[in-house]
């Protein structure tokens, strides 16, 4: 009788297994492995893999990892630097993504653009697909839990991000064989979080620039600058505050006085690289991929190399030149974009 009993307790056990090793594998399967689509979801993921010894990390969206390429930064300045850029990233993801960073390392400067700065929670801009971008391939930690609570819409729940296949069941019959090729391992995406986009789509014609019934940013994006800004300074960090160069959406003067006065009061260094594209060199007619919204690899090239050695010019940073993770990392940059 007891040998029949421990059969059946050993069956369920088994049965048990089984059924819990079938629900990871339809969880891996389900989620979208943002390989060869959707590419901006493995962006968050790839840092993970990369050496721990960047002295300058940034933060942010688009602006960030479409604009600053950090493999121009190190061959012009031998700045070592990471992207932990994703799209629409808002201020409070910024907020704890730059918290789970320096729980990897510290670096000696953090950039921080400030285009998030415009939207709220309560903006039209959050929505569930920008948050599974920044959020879904983030490791388990207390900043992921944070992340998901800041960042849920009203539609959302915290356990479809724990268990993925709760959101993607759906996607059953949309599998393809990016999902399958993808199961096990990653498709690198960027170089040190810079995402090439090589197209040229030039500025012709643009919005008018409409009136806002205000220009305020909310007490609430300040909440998160201010945490942002004290984690720094509790790091020994250097904040520096930038607008990445655009021509729309409009960064309105009034934005840019409301950033010029925070980094007075708070000592914090702030480029306006809006202002700075001349100097820069850019031209707007084929240095960007969108009719002005982002630079392409051309406008990233100019970009970067102009603010590297802002960088270098005016903070204490080491020249990294001749680095064998770098040169190769470089070669191989080199390689893919074929621009240089």
């Amino acid at each position: 009788m007891k040998g029949k009993v421990m059969k059946n307790i050993l069956k369920t056990i088994v049965i048990f297994l089984i059924f819990i090793m079938i629900f990871i594998f339809l969880n891996m399967l389900f989620q979208p492995k943002y390989a060869t689509t959707l590419i901006e979801g493995s962006m968050i993921a790839e840092y993970y893999k990369e050496p721990k010894d960047h002295e300058v990390i940034f933060i942010g969206d688009c602006e960030v990892y479409a604009n600053f390429s950090p493999m121009v930064m190190y061959e012009k300045e031998g700045i070592k630097s990471y992207i932990r850029g994703s799209s629409q990233q808002m201020i409070w993801q910024s907020y704890c993504i730059l918290k789970e960073t320096l729980k990897y390392e510290i670096p000696k400067i953090v950039v921080l653009n400030v285009n998030s700065m415009r939207y709220d929670k309560n903006s039209d801009k959050v929505s569930e697909a920008y948050n599974r971008l920044t959020i879904d391939n983030m490791k388990w930690s207390k900043e992921k839990i944070e992340i998901i609570k800041e960042s849920m819409t009203e539609e959302e729940t915290f356990i479809s991000y724990v268990f993925p296949i709760l959101r993607y069941h759906s996607r059953y019959n949309e599998l393809t064989s990016e999902d399958f090729e993808y199961l096990f391992k990653d498709n690198q995406v960027t170089y040190n979080g810079f995402l090439i986009n090589k197209s040229v789509k030039g500025v012709t014609n643009l919005p008018a620039k409409r009136k806002l019934a205000s220009y305020e940013f909310s007490k609430e994006c300040y909440e998160y600058l201010d945490k942002i800004t004290e984690l720094c300074k509790e790091n020994n960090i250097k904040l520096v505050l930038i607008k990445a160069p655009s021509v729309y959406p409009y960064w309105y003067d009034e934005y840019d006085a409301q950033m010029k006065e925070y980094s007075k009061r708070h000592n914090i260094d702030y480029y306006n690289l809006v202002e700075e594209a001349e100097n820069i060199g850019l031209d707007y007619s084929s240095d960007t991929y969108d009719g002005g919204l982002h630079l392409n690899l051309q406008g990233a090239t100019k970009l970067s190399k102009y603010f590297a050695e802002r960088l270098s010019q005016n903070y204490n940073l080491t020249n990294y030149r001749g680095d064998k993770v770098y040169e190769e990392k470089l070669n191989q940059y080199k390689e893919k974009t074929n621009s240089y």
